[in-house]
C-alpha cells in the first residue's frame, strides 16, 4: 500500500470515530452555541452597524436596536429604509450569503479535520494566527476585485479558526472579557504564551474539570490551549488536553480537558462566556475586513443586496451583430430605469466568446463599465460553425453568486460539447439557472442575412438538444427565435431582473404529451407570469382558481395577456386576487417546459449536507449529487415572514412519477433539516409548501428550479489547502467507489472514467480512470494536481470539477472544489500618519458654517511597504485632496488636506496599502474661546480619546499630538 493509500485510509478511519468534531459544532446543536450561530449573529450585528453609521452619515434615523436577537430580515428591512427600494425586500441574497460564510465555515471540520493549527490545539498560536490574517488578506483580495462569493467563502473559514481560539484556549479563564485583538494583527505580538515546558494543567477530578487550569498559569496570566489527538496519547508533560471521548490525549495525565465547544464539554460552564466572545472576535474581523474593502464592498461582501446580477454569455462571431444589439439594448434599459433604487443589479457579469477564443470575463458592480464593456463588443470573423459557448458559460457558472440567472446568446452549435457534464456539475453546485437566446438555429428555416450582411448559420437539432438539455438541468430555457423577433424573447430577461423573484412551479415533459399541471396562487405574489417554451403545434388552457377559463387563442382573455417569439409563449398572469389553486393545460406531442413564478418576499434556499458519523456526529455541506437509495438531508432556510410555517417538503420525480416526502426538523427560526429516506435513482425537483398566516390564502408552494439527480457513484477529494501561491502546484488526492443504497459496495470490482476541468484553465494532471481491486475497500484512489502560473493575479479564484463516469457511461458523479490564487503577503505593517498641522475654529463665530479649518497630513507605508492604495474620510462632512510624493531615500509619501466647516470640527481618514493593511488617523479642529492674539503661535492638534483592546500603537514619526488608531 502507497503512502498516500495509508494516509487516505487513516482519513476513511479517522470519519468514522465517533466524538469526531472537536470545535464548537458546526451547524447543529439544541442547547449550545453553534458555529452556524455565532457566523450569523456576528455578520447580522455587523451589517447592521455599517447600515447604522451609513445612516448618520447621511442625517438618517436608524432605529434598529442591535444586539443578538437580530434576524435577515429586521437587518435587511432596517437597511433598505435608507434607500429608494421596493415593496418587496426579500432576504434571499443575504440569505445566501450568510449561508455561504457559515457553511465554509463548518466545512473547516471536514476539510481541515487534522489540522492543529485550524483549531488552535496543541498550542499552535502563531500558526493559527497566520491561518487567521493570511486568510483576512484574501479577503481582501477577494473584495477589491469584486469578487464577493469567493471572499465569503474564504471569511467564512478563517471564522471558524479565530471562533476555536476561545472554546480551545484559557483566554475566557484568564479573565478576559474582549477578543484577542493580536490574533487579526499580525504586526502585534502574542504576548504570554505558556512555554513548551511550562506545565498548564493538573487531572481533573473525575467529571469535575472545574479547577483543573494550574493556579500559576492563571496568576501569571499564561496562555495556552488543550492538546488534541485521535490516534495517540502523547502529549508534552503537564499539558492540557482538549477533552472529550474522541481526545485520546485526555486520557493520559493531566486527565479531563479544557474546551467549552458546549456546554457538556470539560469547560462548559464556560460555553456562553466563549461563543459571546467569538461573536464579538467575529465582528472585529469583519471590522477589520470593512476597513480596507470600504463600507460598499463591504455590504456587497454580506450580501445585502435586493436584486440579483445581470449575467450575459455572447457569441462574437460575424453573424451575431443583431444579437449583440439586442443584448446591449435590453441591458442598458434594465440599467437606466433602475440605476440609484433597490432593484439596481447588485453586480454585472459578461464573458464574450468564439472560437477559439472565450473570454476574459468581466465582473463589475459599477453599470458604467459593463455599459462600455458592451459597447465594446462587436461581431466579426467565424470560420466553422460551433463555437466555444461551454467554455464561456464555464466562466459565468463560478464567477456568478449561487442561485443567479445566466442568459447565453448565440446562433450556433457548441464546439465544447465535451464539457456537458462538467456544466451540468457546476448548474448543480451553484445552483444557478441558463436562459439560452438561440437565434435562427432551425434546421431548414429561411436564413436571412444580418443588418452587417452576414448570413446567420443554421444549427442542427443535436446542436440544439445539447442546449435544451442544460436549460432543463437548471431551470432556465432554450428559447428559439428568429433574429428580427429576439427584442419579443428578451423579455423574460427584464422579467428575471427584478427583485424577489421565486419559482411556483416549474415542470418539463420529454418526450412531450398532454397533461395539466396545478399550481397555488398565494396572498404575497406578485407580477405572476408563466412561460411555456416548446416547438409548435403546442395548445394551452389556464384556468383560476375561481373556474375562470382562457385558452391559447386569445392573446389578451381574462386571465393573462400573451406574447408568442419562436418557441417561446409568455403569460402575464391577471389573478384580481384570485388565490388559491389554479391549473395549465398543455397539449403537445413535443417536448415542452412549463414555468410559473412571480415576486414574493417568500422563498427558500437550501443546501446538501451529510452527517457526520458518531455520538456527536453534526453535519457539513456536500458536494456532488446525492447517493441512489441512501439517506439525504438538505439544509433549508425559508425567508421572508416570520408568519410563515413550512408544512411539506418533497422530491418529485414527473417521469415515475414518483414522489418521496422528507422528514422537518426546526432547527430555531427559519432553517430546518429535511431528511429523506431512501430516495431512488432519479431526475428530482425540489418542492416546499406551507402556510403564511398573515397572507389572506395561507397556502402556498415554492419550487426549487435546478433538477437534482442522484447517483451509486460516491466521489470525495480531500485538498491540504485551499490557497495556491502564484507558480506553485497543489495535489488533491480524490476516491471513487461504486454504492449500493448509500453505502459502498466493497465486493465492486469496476472502472471509472475521470474527468477533470478548471474554469482558468490552469496546467493540471489527472488519471484518465481509476478502477478499483481486491483489498481497496470498494474504493479507487487517483490524485490531481493543479498548478497556478506565475502571473496569476492574488485574489483571483479557480474552480476545480472532478467526474467519475461508470464503464457503461449510465452513471456520473461529481465533486467541485474551489481555490483562490493568494500570493504570499510580507507587508503587515499598517500606514503611519504623520500630522503635519491643524487650524482652528473661532468658538465665539455664532454660525459654525461661516467659517472653515484645515487637517494636513502624511501618510507613508514604509520603504518595504506595497504602498498606499487609498485614502477615506471615515467621519467628517468635508472634502479630502491627495498628492503623492518620493522622499530622498524612497518612501513614497501621500500628502491629504482635509478641508470642512466648523460645523463638523472632528475628522477621521483611513488609509489602507495594497495589500489591506490599515491605518486610521484622527484630529480635531482647535476651538479658539478667547480673541486671537496678535502674535502667531504654532498650531497643535487635539487629542481624541478612542480605544483599542490592543493597547494603542505609537507613531514614532508624529511631531504633534494625535490619536491614532490603525488596524491591521
Amino acid at each position: 500500500m502507497t503512502t498516500r493509500q495509508s494516509v487516505m485510509l487513516l482519513l476513511v478511519l479517522v470519519l468514522s470515530l465517533p466524538g469526531l468534531i472537536h470545535s464548537f459544532k458546526p451547524l447543529f446543536n439544541s442547547n449550545s452555541f453553534t458555529h452556524r450561530e455565532i457566523t450569523r449573529t456576528a455578520v447580522l450585528r455587523k451589517t447592521a452597524e455599517v447600515c447604522r453609521d451609513i445612516a448618520a452619515s447621511k442625517g438618517l434615523d436608524f432605529n434598529l436596536i442591535i444586539d443578538n436577537n437580530l434576524s435577515a430580515g429586521k437587518v435587511q428591512k432596517a437597511c433598505s429604509s435608507m434607500d429608494t427600494f421596493t415593496s418587496f425586500v426579500s432576504t434571499i441574497k443575504f440569505e445566501t450569503a450568510i449561508a455561504s460564510m457559515y457553511l465554509s465555515n463548518a466545512a473547516v471540520d471536514a476539510i481541515f479535520l487534522l489540522s492543529a493549527a485550524r483549531h488552535f490545539d496543541d498550542e499552535t498560536f502563531h500558526r493559527g494566527r497566520d491561518i487567521i490574517t493570511e486568510g483576512a488578506s484574501v479577503v481582501k483580495a477577494h473584495a477589491k476585485i469584486e469578487n464577493y462569493f469567493r471572499g465569503r467563502w474564504s471569511l467564512g473559514q478563517i471564522c471558524h479558526t479565530l471562533q476555536d481560539f476561545y472554546s480551545h484556549s484559557n483566554w475566557v479563564e484568564l479573565g478576559n472579557k474582549a477578543p484577542y485583538s493580536a490574533l487579526i494583527r499580525p504586526d502585534q505580538p502574542l504576548k504570554n504564551l505558556a512555554g513548551q515546558n511550562t506545565p498548564t494543567c493538573r487531572s481533573c477530578v473525575g467529571e469535575n474539570c472545574t479547577n483543573n487550569i494550574l493556579t500559576d498559569v492563571l496568576n501569571q496570566g499564561l496562555l495556552t490551549t488543550g492538546y488534541f489527538s485521535i490516534i495517540s496519547s502523547s502529549k508534552p508533560t503537564g499539558k492540557c488536553s482538549h477533552g472529550g471521548s474522541a481526545d485520546r490525549t485526555s486520557r493520559r495525565d493531566p486527565v479531563g480537558g479544557i474546551n467549552k465547544d458546549t456546554l457538556d464539554s470539560s469547560h462548559g460552564f464556560r460555553h456562553n462566556e466563549a461563543a459571546n466572545l467569538a461573536v464579538r472576535a467575529t465582528m472585529e474581523l469583519m471590522e477589520d475586513v470593512r476597513l480596507a474593502a470600504g463600507d460598499t464592498n463591504f455590504m456587497r461582501l454580506m450580501g445585502l443586496s435586493q436584486s440579483p446580477v445581470l449575467c450575459f454569455v455572447i457569441d462574437t462571431t460575424g453573424s451575431m451583430s443583431d444579437d449583440i444589439d439586442e443584448a446591449k439594448r435590453v441591458s442598458f434599459e434594465i440599467i437606466d430605469r433602475k440605476r440609484g433604487t433597490g432593484e439596481e443589479p447588485s453586480g454585472y457579469i459578461l464573458v464574450p466568446f468564439n472560437d477559439p477564443d472565450f473570454g476574459p470575463i468581466v465582473m463589475t458592480s459599477n453599470a458604467d463599465i459593463f455599459k462600455g464593456q458592451m459597447n465594446s463588443l462587436t461581431a466579426a470573423g467565424g470560420g466553422d460553425i460551433p463555437e466555444m459557448a461551454l467554455s464561456g458559460l464555464q466562466l459565468a457558472l463560478t464567477a456568478a453568486p449561487p442561485f443567479s440567472e445566466i442568459f447565453l446568446f448565440t446562433d450556433a452549435p457548441a464546439k465544447d460539447a465535451y464539457l456537458k457534464n462538467t456544466i451540468i456539475a457546476l448548474i448543480e453546485s451553484t445552483k444557478s439557472q441558463v436562459t439560452f437566446m438561440l437565434t435562427d438555429n432551425a434546421a431548414g428555416r429561411r436564413r436571412r442575412r444580418t443588418s452587417q450582411g452576414v448570413a446567420p448559420r443554421v444549427m442542427g437539432r443535436s446542436g440544439a438538444q445539447l442546449y435544451q438539455d442544460l436549460a432543463q438541468a437548471s431551470g432556465g430555457q432554450a428559447i428559439q427565435v428568429t433574429k428580427s423577433d429576439l427584442s419579443l424573447a428578451t423579455s423574460v430577461i427584464v422579467d428575471s431582473s427584478a427583485s424577489a423573484v421565486v419559482t411556483v412551479f416549474q415542470a418539463a415533459r420529454n418526450p412531450g404529451r398532454p397533461d395539466h399541471f396545478n399550481f397555488t396562487v398565494d396572498g404575497s405574489l406578485r407580477n405572476i407570469t408563466a412561460y411555456i417554451t416548446g416547438d409548435s403545434p403546442l395548445t394551452f388552457s389556464l384556468t383560476s382558481s375561481t373556474g375562470v377559463s382562457q385558452t391559447s387563442s386569445q392573446s389578451s382573455g381574462p386571465l393573462a395577456s400573451v406574447t408568442t417569439a419562436g418557441n417561446l409563449r409568455r403569460l402575464s398572469l391577471n389573478t384580481d386576487n384570485q388565490t388559491g389553486l389554479w391549473q395549465l393545460s398543455v397539449s403537445s406531442s413535443n417536448p415542452y417546459l412549463v414555468k410559473v413564478t412571480g415576486q414574493s418576499s417568500v422563498d427558500f434556499i437550501y443546501n446538501l449536507v451529510e452527517e457526520h458519523e458518531g455520538a456527536h456526529g453534526d453535519f457539513s455541506v456536500k458536494e456532488g449529487r446525492p447517493l441512489s437509495g441512501g439517506n439525504t438531508s438538505f439544509l433549508v432556510t425559508v425567508t421572508g415572514s416570520d408568519t410563515v410555517k413550512v408544512t411539506e417538503v418533497t422530491l418529485f420525480d414527473s417521469s415515475g412519477p414518483t414522489e418521496v416526502k422528507g422528514s422537518l426538523q426546526s432547527l430555531g427560526s427559519s432553517d430546518f433539516l429535511v431528511t429523506f429516506s431512501g430516495i431512488p435513482a432519479g431526475e428530482f425537483v425540489f418542492i416546499l409548501k406551507g402556510e403564511d398566516s398573515s397572507s389572506t390564502s395561507s397556502s402556498f408552494q415554492r419550487q426549487a428550479s435546478t433538477q437534482i439527480k442522484t447517483s451509486s457513484i460516491s466521489v470525495t477529494a480531500q485538498a491540504n489547502n485551499t490557497n495556491i501561491e502564484p507558480g506553485t502546484t497543489i495535489s488533491i488526492p480524490f476516491t471513487v467507489a461504486t454504492t449500493t443504497d448509500g453505502v459502498i459496495t466493497d465486493s465492486t470490482t469496476e472502472t471509472f472514467t475521470v474527468r477533470v476541468s478548471n474554469d482558468r484553465s490552469y496546467s493540471s494532471t489527472s488519471p484518465s480512470n481509476v478502477t478499483t481491486v481486491a483489498g481497496s475497500g470498494g474504493k479507487a484512489n487517483g490524485t490531481v494536481t493543479l498548478t497556478a502560473p506565475s502571473s496569476a493575479a492574488s485574489g483571483t479564484d479557480v474552480t476545480l470539477t472532478i467526474e467519475a463516469e461508470n464503464a457503461a457511461a449510465t452513471d456520473i458523479n461529481y465533486v467541485v472544489l474551489r481555490f483562490s490564487v493568494t500570493a504570499k503577503v510580507t507587508d503587515v505593517n499598517r500606514p503611519v500618519c504623520q500630522v503635519v498641522n491643524t487650524s482652528t475654529c473661532d468658538s465665539t463665530s455664532l454660525l459654525c458654517a461661516s467659517s472653515q479649518w484645515e487637517f494636513i497630513a502624511n501618510f507613508t507605508d514604509g520603504i518595504n511597504g506595497t504602498g498606499i492604495d487609498s485614502v477615506t474620510i471615515r467621519q467628517g462632512n468635508g472634502t479630502l485632496n491627495m498628492s503623492t510624493v518620493v522622499e530622498a531615500g524612497g518612501e513614497n509619501i501621500t500628502l491629504v488636506t482635509y478641508t470642512a466647516s466648523c460645523c463638523s470640527p472632528i475628522v477621521e481618514l483611513s488609509a489602507v496599502d495594497s495589500v489591506g493593511n490599515v491605518g486610521t488617523c484622527v484630529g480635531q479642529a482647535r476651538v479658539l474661546t478667547t480673541p486671537p492674539p496678535t502674535t502667531t503661535t504654532p498650531a497643535t492638534t487635539t487629542a481624541v480619546q478612542t480605544t483599542s483592546t490592543g493597547g494603542p500603537p505609537t507613531c514614532p514619526r508624529c511631531t504633534l499630538p494625535l490619536t491614532l488608531r490603525q488596524l491591521g
